[in-house]
């Protein structure tokens, strides 16, 4: 063999050798793989914890979830349920004998409970509502939950009784509330949200709470249900206020006797008091909220009170950080926490009198759900704390926090390890860069695998909802997936956003969109000096108030070639008279109805800069989104069709807002429509059918 022949052999076997190395690219499929944890439920003893693994099924496209166990080492990982059903909700008995958990095993969700020592399980409930936030109480004789209790409309006519046999269309929906649907379940029926108990051996359910109020609500979403450590005692938030729906203050903590439903009020404060924890010895409630200030964004504080609701005090007014997920040492002496803080999330402490707040974690993750804000963590009399961890390159694990030592984290489930173990991700890097008026904006980038900085590659700004959230260091499969097809993918955390203070989330209050634009234009002005992105290639999307973002990028700016805009709020008018949450975006976001200030809403509404529009742009929206209404992105088809901009249309069926609804494959095609748009549009067409034409 000549010299030449086998050099360029040893080289082939090289490149084959290395290429087989460097592993695979993640893809829009590997969904289908892809395995969530949640909702960990540590016992008393610390020595085990119980929690929720979903998973995909390619063959019925569905979303499943079960009930695992593994001991808080990490060791002996076991399935408690299997099948293919929908299991969640893990809550341990007070003595650690039984589980009781939701599942929709017999049709509807239904309570049931597991006897720990046999695998036996007895369904509690036979319910036509489905319940929800199950609690034990601590003599564990019952279990609380809350459900919608059906009531008389009230409106209704009396209309002719239909033959026997005949088959008429269903009839009209009336509607009388002001907060009449809301996304992901439809239109609100008749009723009201009630506290039941029922025995923890199953029986007849029976009603706590009364009234022509919703129960288990702050006005903020649903609350927690809790006990009084001697069983006696129901406590949870409501608006208990005939003009209820008009609220923007939020509810109240009220105390229900289980005995004979009598109610006490606790909290007498303008601004909403959610989540109410009694201490273990019952001396003391925690509880989170703030002072209602008429702004789109106010920080929760953690407050904690005598069980009787006097003498309230504030304990996290320095921390200037939302507080979530409170819970109570064994000797009820302190206070654990969740926190957000510049991209990542942190165990915080307080003493229960008051002092200083200690950080427990300090590290480049995100403890607790990136997208719940009610995501529990639960404690061990030990002081280990069980929650879930996600960085930059790794999806949530479970993992246990020894609390009374720093940073001392062990992960004790792997539930993506083998999907991760032979694929290629995209390095990323964190960056800052000062705003417009001085301001820091923090975001991310990620590179395509084997990046070359000589190279010119595409860019892709990403922009998240909220638009009070926040981008951080959890794992970003999709952006993952759009780096693994050649574009540098960034995202920042523009003004507006959590996790940086009052001020910084609430200063595009009645400005929204405004300076946030100014803001991501900074950190694609910083991509482009660094020299590897292409000018002529830069795209954008974001799903949310990262859709109405994008929307208006394209109505102030001509330097994207390629827009997409997921399930956006194009014009404020009409969306604060058709979306689920309009009263209040209307009254805190914008400050004025409509009427009042017309100008207001023009001014910030993306269709009403539709002369500028010259970017292609596909608008993208679930058909049963009640958030941000198809109409909105309707509204932006038309007007980008009749300037003639190339414009797509794309309405996935039956998805409610954020495309998280219960098919994997709209996931998977929402990825596909996104990415395979701005592949068009830079000319990176890998997939037939995405030649560039209009």
């Amino acid at each position: 063999m000549s010299t030449t022949r086998a050099l360029a052999l040893l080289a082939a076997v090289a490149g084959a050798a290395a290429a087989w190395a460097a592993g695979k690219p993640l893809t829009s499929d590997t969904v289908w793989d892809l395995r969530t944890v949640s909702d960990p439920q540590i016992t008393k003893d610390g020595k085990s914890v119980v929690y929720v693994l979903g998973w995909n099924d390619r063959m019925s496209d569905a979303m499943h979830s079960n009930l695992w166990m593994v001991g808080s080492d990490g060791k002996d990982p076991r399935p408690l349920t299997t099948g293919a059903f929908k299991d969640s909700s893990p809550r341990l008995s007070p003595d650690g004998a039984r589980l009781a958990y939701l599942s929709n095993r017999s049709g509807r969700p239904q309570i049931r409970v597991r006897w720990m020592d046999t695998g036996q399980e007895a369904q509690i409930t036979d319910l036509q509502d489905a319940p929800s936030g199950i609690e034990w109480s601590p003599d564990g004789k019952w279990i609380a939950y809350a459900a919608r209790v059906p009531a008389k409309p009230s409106w209704a006519v009396k209309a002719p009784e239909k033959p026997n046999g005949a088959k008429w269309a269903d009839p009209p929906i009336v509607v009388t509330r002001l907060r009449w649907r809301a996304d992901g379940s439809g239109v609100i029926q008749p009723g009201f949200r009630h506290v039941f108990i029922v025995p923890s051996t199953g029986g007849a359910p029976r009603q706590i709470t009364s009234g022509d109020f919703d129960h288990a609500s702050s006005g903020m979403g649903a609350g927690t249900v809790s006990w009084s450590p001697d069983s006696q005692t129901i406590y949870t938030s409501a608006i208990r206020t005939p003009d209820a729906d008009y609220s923007l203050e939020g509810g109240e903590i009220y105390a229900f006797s289980v005995k004979d439903g009598a109610v006490k009020q606790l909290t007498r404060r303008k601004g909403p008091d959610m989540n109410p924890t009694p201490s273990p010895d019952g001396r003391k409630i925690a509880y989170t909220g703030f002072d209602f200030r008429l702004q789109s964004y106010n920080v929760t504080n953690l407050y904690v009170m005598n069980a009787d609701g006097g003498d309230p005090k504030p304990l996290t007014a320095s921390l200037d950080r939302d507080v979530r997920s409170p819970v109570w040492s064994w000797d009820s002496k302190t206070l654990y926490f969740l926190a957000d803080d510049h991209g990542a999330s942190q165990l915080y402490s307080v003493a229960a009198d008051g002092g200083a707040v200690n950080k427990i974690t300090d590290g480049r993750w995100r403890l607790g759900s990136a997208y719940a804000s009610n995501d529990p963590i639960t404690l061990a009399n030990n002081g280990a704390v069980a929650t879930t961890r996600s960085s930059l390159t790794e999806p949530a694990d479970i993992v246990v926090i020894r609390s009374h030592r720093k940073n001392d984290i062990t992960r004790i489930t792997g539930a993506n390890e083998s999907l991760l173990a032979d694929r290629d991700l995209g390095q990323i890097e964190e960056v800052s860069y000062d705003s417009f008026d001085g301001k820091t904006i923090q975001g991310w980038i990620v590179k395509p695998p084997h990046f070359d900085p000589s190279k010119k590659y595409p860019l892709l700004l990403q922009i998240h909802g909220g638009p009070h959230a926040m981008y951080g260091v959890e794992f970003q499969h999709e952006f993952q997936t759009q780096a693994a097809r050649g574009f540098v993918v960034l995202y920042t955390n523009p003004r507006g956003s959590t996790g940086y203070g009052e001020e910084f989330g609430n200063v595009i209050h009645t400005r929204y969109p405004g300076d946030d634009y100014l803001d991501l234009m900074k950190g694609v002005d910083m991509m482009i000096a660094k020299g590897y992105v292409d000018p002529k290639k830069l795209c954008v999307t974001g799903g949310s108030g990262g859709g109405l973002l994008t929307a208006w990028i394209i109505g102030h700016t001509d330097r994207f070639a390629a827009a997409v805009s997921q399930y956006p709020v194009t014009n404020w008018i009409t969306q604060v008279g058709t979306a689920d949450g309009g009263y209040n975006h209307a009254a805190l976001w914008m400050k004025s109805m409509p009427w009042d200030n017309p100008k207001q809403y023009m001014d910030h509404s993306p269709i009403f800069f539709a002369k500028n529009f010259k970017t292609p742009t596909m608008v993208l929206t679930g058909e049963a989104d009640l958030r941000t209404p198809m109409a909105e992105s309707e509204e932006l088809y038309f007007a980008l069709k009749s300037m003639k901009v190339p414009a797509v249309l794309v309405r996935i069926p039956d998805e409610p807002h954020g495309i998280r609804g219960a098919h994997p494959s709209h996931r998977i095609a929402k990825m596909e429509h996104v990415i395979g748009w701005m592949e068009k549009w830079t000319g990176a067409a890998t997939q037939p059918g995405m030649e560039k034409t209009e």
